[in-house]
């Protein structure tokens, strides 16, 4: 074998063991470790603190709910866009937000806004059963179909107008709502249990405040906790 064919097969024997030991960018590990640095330094540091949720922020893999153009971009903690004019929700908001509602394991929550369906899948390691409702149609189909391929059999997928809840499978011991309406949706206050919590962005495009309510004794409290943004709520055409 002559130098030049022995320094060749020598190049690529390099090659396949850096492909085989080594790791590139994106790969699943890298996607892990990149999971717990978001919450490690995104997360906790800035007060969410419930162990369960960030177990399930540790665990669902953002990547997933991303378009492949954005996969590097997964673990930043910002929103990203999936199309249709329609954003995934940065990482601490959606703990923030599923914090909020102190969940049990037992609880049965109803999401307005499906998304990707990142949040449905954060919900989904908390609880018994997530309804989820989204009107842009594809969105919806393309978040069903990651949820399933993920093995989240508890989500429960609806194409239809989330201003109406989903009143066929109400009460609800929550509801988070991922879009913001000019006010609170009165069929979201009649679905809620008593004692139930929601948690949702109220106000215009660019100035909305994200509003705690607590149903007791048939009568809603609510609090203002942060000032945010959010695409607004799109209703089906009357």
């Amino acid at each position: 074998m002559c130098w030049v064919q022995r320094v060749w097969q020598w190049l690529v024997i390099a090659v396949l063991s850096a492909t085989a030991c080594g790791q590139k960018p994106g790969a699943p590990s890298d996607f892990a470790v990149e999971r717990q640095r978001m919450v490690q330094q995104h997360l906790v540091p800035r007060g969410i603190h419930d162990e369960r949720v960030l177990a399930a922020m540790s665990k669902v893999p953002r990547e997933e709910f991303v378009p492949p153009q954005s996969r590097d971009a997964s673990y930043e903690d910002g929103p990203l866009p999936i199309g249709y004019d329609q954003t995934i929700s940065q990482p601490y908001i959606v703990a923030f937000m599923t914090e909020q509602l102190r969940l049990k394991s037992s609880n049965r929550v109803l999401e307005i806004g499906t998304g990707s369906g990142y949040q449905a899948a954060i919900l989904a390691e908390l609880v018994s059963e997530v309804y989820s409702i989204e009107i842009v149609e594809p969105l919806a189909r393309t978040a069903e179909t990651t949820l399933q391929r993920l093995g989240y059999k508890n989500v429960n997928v609806k194409i239809g107008d989330g201003y109406k809840g989903w009143p066929e499978a109400a009460p609800f011991d929550a509801i988070i709502v991922t879009c913001a309406p000019d006010k609170v949706p009165q069929p979201l206050i009649d679905q809620l249990k008593d004692g139930g919590r929601m948690v949702m962005p109220v106000g215009k495009r660019f100035a909305q405040q994200l509003y705690l309510l607590e149903k007791k004794n048939g009568q809603m409290k609510e609090s203002v906790t942060l000032p945010v943004r959010f695409v607004p709520m799109v209703r089906e055409a009357k």
